[in-house]
């Protein structure tokens, strides 16, 4: 499998909030791996986004290609550079509903446009649909840097300095990932108030209700 440089991994795993000089451009990472249930050697890999084709269709097009046992269980860990976009959520969890052999976890360096209503809808889609979606803390950053990155070359860093800065700066996205997963909860109950059938009110009601 071909590695990940260092200085790639640095780079395009970065959660800072911003970018400082020299800037460069933040592009779509996704390093997977792939460990069936029966204990044999995991697989690895990983992809970019290319035009017109985000790496999460590249990755589903992958593992769709690798002709699995459909009887044996897969544990399908990905980590991502920045979370899935509303497309990319959904075509996930249209495959993982039709792959129930497979448990994906997916985890995310960056939110992409954490703001947006639809970047958000797309991530509670994902939650949803049993895809958990989590952000990267010092284990995934350290396990990723272990298995997809050609850590023995020169390095003008401290690989345990960086992680740890990693770490450091995912605390507030992991809280900004959790406010996005509790408004679905507010939305499922507000829609479910919504759909109760409470019968027509009364006239007496509805005189003593008015302001």
């Amino acid at each position: 499998m071909a590695l990940l440089t260092a200085k790639t991994f640095r780079l395009q795993f970065n959660n800072k909030r911003r970018v400082t000089k020299p800037y460069y451009p933040r592009k779509a990472l996704l390093c997977y791996q792939l460990t069936p249930q029966n204990g044999s050697t995991p697989t690895r890999g990983y992809f970019k986004n290319k035009k017109k084709r985000h790496a999460e269709i590249r990755f589903i097009n992958k593992i769709k290609s690798m002709g699995l046992d459909e009887t044996q269980c897969y544990q399908v860990t990905c980590y991502l550079t920045w979370s899935p976009c509303p497309s990319c959520a959904q075509e996930l969890a249209d495959f993982i509903k039709a792959h129930d052999h497979l448990n994906l976890r997916i985890f995310a360096s960056r939110l992409y446009c954490h703001w947006c209503r639809r970047q958000q809808e797309g991530l509670r889609l994902l939650c949803g649909s049993q895809v958990p979606v989590e952000v990267m803390g010092f284990s995934e950053f350290a396990d990723c840097w272990e298995n997809f990155v050609d850590y023995e070359e020169p390095l003008s860093f401290n690989p345990s300095e960086m992680l740890e800065e990693l770490d450091k700066n995912s605390r507030a996205i992991k809280r900004r990932l959790e406010k996005i997963k509790q408004s679905r909860s507010v939305d499922v109950l507000e829609n479910s108030l919504r759909s109760l059938q409470l019968g027509p009110v009364s006239p007496s009601l509805s005189r003593g209700n008015s302001r």
